[in-house]
């Protein structure tokens, strides 16, 4: 026979309205204890009637997620991440890959989800028409790229102060020519490569140094990207002894090149990254940790508040925390330099 909810209640030892508050994400239940049904749920079997709960609510029980690169390291972490914490709540996901302007045109023309799900994660930045677009839905709204945006609960981080404190990070250690591998060829009307690079350029400017564009190289956000901008920029007539590379994956290229150059990590060239990928601390990488994962947890969870309690007021902007991990790409240079 199909388990109940009160047969899960009755398992873990709390009330049926407690599993209901914990599969369904709201306030009340402690991280342990929402674990503890999630899993006995799942043991048992238990899954809510769709039937009975949609036509009691009207709702579809279904989330749309947009996003740009479904492959790509973020997206593909967020969008597990708050999957996850969909399906414990019993929703399902319909996802919608957007990465050509092409495909992106036309969902925003044809706007495909309405009447089709209760809300939407949005993992790309929509412009003013394409935002009145998803508002026009009248669905909770929510997004873990970019900065405030009215009718969007948006959870993300300071992308400015995890990249002054990397960049300061290779100052401090006394260098003095500091390359850059950026993203600027990254999703449409993406602000993330933006505002890491004038972090970027304040630092050098309040450190006195003047910038030179010779060493700033577009690595694409990806690993074969990251390689051959490091290789451009050990071409040029003064290459650096450091580098910040805007993604941990484009710093993961970048050792690649420097090993095929015979260079050594960080006798003779620094390398910092951002984001503390699962392989970071594999390589050895100094690099900013944000909370990926943890980023689509909490747009997960907080869409599903607004689900369950219309009448509370949206969460707005929530800022995750993010740290500088030192690991072994990192040191003063040499007084000679990469050769």
């Amino acid at each position: 026979m199909t388990a109940s909810i009160n047969d899960v209640a009755q398992a873990v030892g709390v009330s049926a309205s407690t599993v209901s508050r914990a599969l369904r994400g709201r306030q009340g239940v402690s991280d342990e204890v929402r674990d503890r049904i999630a899993a006995v749920a799942a043991q048992l079997g238990y899954t809510a009637s769709r039937s009975a709960s949609s036509l009691a609510s009207g709702r579809t029980y279904t989330i749309g997620v947009l996003v740009p690169y479904v492959g790509r390291w973020f997206f593909g972490t967020v969008l597990d991440a708050a999957e996850k914490v969909f399906s414990a709540a019993g929703y399902d996901v319909l996802l919608y890959n957007l990465g050509s302007p092409e495909t992106r045109k036309r969902f925003f023309t044809r706007l495909p989800v309405r009447k089709r799900v209760d809300a939407v994660l949005s993992l790309l930045i929509p412009d003013d028409e394409e935002s009145a677009a998803l508002r026009s839905l009248g669905v909770p709204l929510a997004t873990t790229v970019g900065g405030t945006r009215p009718g969007f609960t948006v959870v993300g981080i300071d992308d400015r102060a995890g990249t002054e404190s990397a960049v300061r990070h290779l100052v401090n250690l006394g260098h003095r020519r500091i390359g850059m591998i950026s993203g600027s060829s990254g999703p449409l009307h993406w602000t993330t490569p933006i505002e890491r690079r004038n972090a970027y350029l304040d630092v050098l400017a309040d450190a006195g140094i003047e910038h030179d564009a010779a060493l700033e190289a577009d690595g694409d956000y990806t690993v074969d990207g990251g390689e051959r901008a490091m290789t451009e920029l050990l071409a040029a007539s003064r290459p650096p002894t450091a580098v910040f590379a805007q993604s941990d994956e484009m710093a993961m290229g970048a050792l690649r090149a420097l090993r095929r150059h015979r260079l050594k990590v960080p006798d003779d060239v620094s390398v910092v990254g951002f984001d503390d990928h699962e392989l970071a601390d594999v390589v050895g990488l100094t690099t900013v940790a944000q909370p990926v994962a943890e980023q689509g947890a909490e747009a997960a969870r907080l869409l599903l508040r607004q689900l369950d309690e219309p009448d509370t007021e949206p969460a707005g902007h929530v800022r995750m925390p993010i740290r500088l991990v030192l690991r072994e790409t990192t040191a003063p240079p040499r007084p000679r330099g990469p050769h």
